[in-house]
This record gives C-alpha cells, structure tokens and sequence, in this order.
C-alpha cells in the first residue's frame, strides 16, 4: 500500500539529503559567477550593457523567435505583450482558470475583462474543444470582422494559453479557432522554456509570447522575463515599448508614445547568459527526473503527469494527480511537515474575489484537477545540470 512515507523516502533518496528540499532550487557554477562580476566592474548593472543584446540573441536562437525583447519580470513581458497586441479597455481576453495569478492581473491592467476557459486534462491547458464550443454558443462575427460576446457586445481580443508546468497545449489546434474567430493567440509560455509543440518551441505559434526567469524557473536571471515576437518590425517596437519609448539621441530626451520601464538589467542578463549556455543539459536532466518519478508511481494509486503524445515538455514542475481531495489534503500536509516541499494546484482565477465575477465557461476539469493535482520537488541533481 503506497504512502505519503513511502514518497518522502523516495524524495529524500534521490537526493541523498535528510535536511529540508524546496520545490525548485536554481543551479549556478563559475560562469554565472564570472558573468555578473564581469558586469559589476564595468559599471553597467543596469538596461545598458552588452549581456541584455546577447542574452535576447541567445534566446532567438533557442526558441526560433523573430525577435525577444528582454524585461524585468514575467508579468510585464505578458503585459507588454498583450498591449502589443492590440488590447484595449473593454476588450475580453480569453484565458484559463488554471494559472498563475499574474496571466489575469494583466488583463486587469490593460482595463480588459477574463473570460476562464476549460483545460484539458492532459496538457492541463485551455482546451480548443471548450473554446470551440463556449465561442460557436456566445460569440458571434460583426460587420466589422471583428469578434464580439453575443451578451455584452465586448470585442474578443485575443486568447492566452498558458503551457502549464512546461506542457504545451494544442497549439494547432487554438490557432484554428483563433483563425475562425479573428482572435489573436498570445502564449503565455513562462513555464515552458525548453518545451516542444511538434518540434518547434513553444512561444513561436502565437503573434507574441512571455517567458520567465524567476527564480524557480528552469533557467532563471534572479528576476526577469522576455517577450517574443514572429515579426521583425513588432519586436522592434515592442522594444522601443520596453525602454519607456525614448528616441534614441546623443543626448535629448524625447519620447514618442506612452512606453513601459520594462527593460532587464545587464546584471540580470549577464545571470541569464550562463544559464541558458546549460538549458540543454536542464531540459535532459529534468527529463530524466521525470522518468524516475514516472517510474515511482507506476502501478499507484496517483498518476503522474506526463507529457501530451504531440510534445516534447522541460517537465518544469512534476506533478502527480491523486485519487481525490481528501488524499491531497493529506499528502501536501504530511510532505510538508517532514520538510519535503509540495505544492497544490493554484486557486481557480475565476475563484479569487478580484475575478470571481468574470465571464466563464463551464469549468469541470479545472475544478477535477484543483481538488487533486500536487507539485514535488523538481530540481534535478546537480551533477546532472552542471
């Protein structure tokens, strides 16, 4: 009969550690360090500095991305992106109730209103089907072209799919749908670096897309974020939107239109430069984590979340689902207790009191998976990464 004894043994064991093990730990050796020296003595820490231009240049070439643009966060990286795009004060954004808080705040800061969306429950993503159908029943094609909520007349702006602990979702799919409807596909791909939808990297199926380098991310710049862009000329002024849309001179200061404070800093950059030289040997070494997992719980009463048969995931976050609430409940409190850290699924948006008024579909598998998903510890070994 498994038990939550029975995982903490595992866990600690595959550490070697009987002291406290965190959900994600970052991984650095003497090139981060060499890095972020080299930017403290030349005196450029801050959003001018060389490490800002090769670690956009980097990411290009990792994800395939026309253009990435460099911020100090996530979150404003989907701002900048979302704005970009084209949303405007009461437009509707459609997203999923299965995420981070951050993906709906800036559709709060854009004036915009959330419409939640079912997920499915193997790519814990905004499932196309459920799109399809809430879209079909409450939206309708004006003379414009332009689609709108039979309801409230609101213009359906755009959809933010977010790939849930780095599993893609049916991108083609949501492409479709967003084709059928005039609706612009912005991924919010914070978790997902690393990640494959049919070969190509998550980020680049949209007309923009945000990543993440916090802390607890498979590669990290302590804070910060990117915005990716598949056309040359809207990266350049999303670019131009990230530096407080200053027009470059010698030495006056002018800008031309209301811009973000957004830039990353070159210390933050020279951090991201290093790690994303060993994303590779992260992505691999978080597989093979997965696997180990995969194989503890083979055969259990709890089904680890594996990877959707169309991708390839960096498995940021595993995840197991458990028999029901109750089982939940009890392993998140007896891991936690014995100082393994676990965490549950985030609170549904459409729950939380700034947003429990917002547009929604029905929502069965995200309220399924609330009462049963639990996070474990997913950083790799280190002499794996390194």
């Amino acid at each position: 009969m498994f038990s939550s004894n029975d995982l903490i043994s595992f866990i600690r064991s595959y550490y070697n550690d009987d002291s406290f093990i965190p959900l994600h730990r970052p991984t650095f050796d003497h090139h981060e360090k060499e890095n972020v020296l080299d930017t403290i003595e030349s005196s450029f820490v801050s959003s001018v500095g060389g490490y800002v231009n090769e670690f956009e240049k980097l990411l290009e070439s990792y994800t395939g991305a026309t253009k990435a643009v460099a911020m100090v966060n996530g979150t404003a990286a989907l701002h900048c992106a979302l704005y970009s795009a084209g949303v405007e004060p009461g437009d509707i954004v459609i997203t999923q109730a299965v995420t981070f808080v951050a993906t709906c705040n800036v559709i709060h800061y854009l004036h915009a209103t959330p419409l939640f969306i079912d997920v499915n429950k193997y790519s814990l993503g905004l499932c196309p089907d459920a799109l399809s159908l809430y879209l079909e029943e409450n939206a309708l094609i004006d003379s414009d072209g332009q689609c709108r909520h039979r309801k409230t007349s609101q213009i359906i702006r755009a959809i933010v799919p977010m790939h849930t602990f780095g599993h893609p979702v049916q991108l083609f799919e949501l492409n479709n749908v967003c084709q059928k409807w005039n609706i612009v596909l912005v991924e919010d791909a914070a978790e997902s670096l690393g990640s494959l939808y049919k070969g190509k990297h998550t980020g680049t199926f949209g007309k923009l897309a945000a990543l993440s380098f916090n802390g607890n991310k498979i590669i990290t710049t302590g804070g910060g974020g990117a915005t990716l862009c598949m056309d040359e000329n809207l990266g350049k002024h999303v670019k131009h939107l990230s530096t407080t849309a200053k027009v470059p001179h010698p030495f006056e200061y002018f800008h031309d239109e209301v811009g973000f404070n957004y830039r990353m800093p070159n210390l933050n950059a020279a951090l991201g430069c290093a790690q994303v030289g060993k994303l590779n040997q992260f992505v691999l070494s978080k597989r093979e984590l997965a696997r180990e997992y995969q194989c503890f719980f083979d055969g259990s009463k709890f089904s680890f979340v594996t990877e959707p048969e169309y991708a390839r995931s960096n498995y940021w976050l595993n995840a197991i689902i458990c028999p029901s609430k109750i089982e939940k409940e009890h392993l998140l409190k007896e891991t936690n207790a014995n100082g393994v850290m676990t965490r549950p699924l985030w609170q549904l948006a459409n729950t939380l009191p700034m947003f429990e008024g917002a547009l929604r579909g029905a929502l069965p598998n995200s309220e399924w998976l609330i009462d049963r998903v639990v996070n474990l510890p997913s950083t790799p070994l280190e002499k794996s990464c390194i």
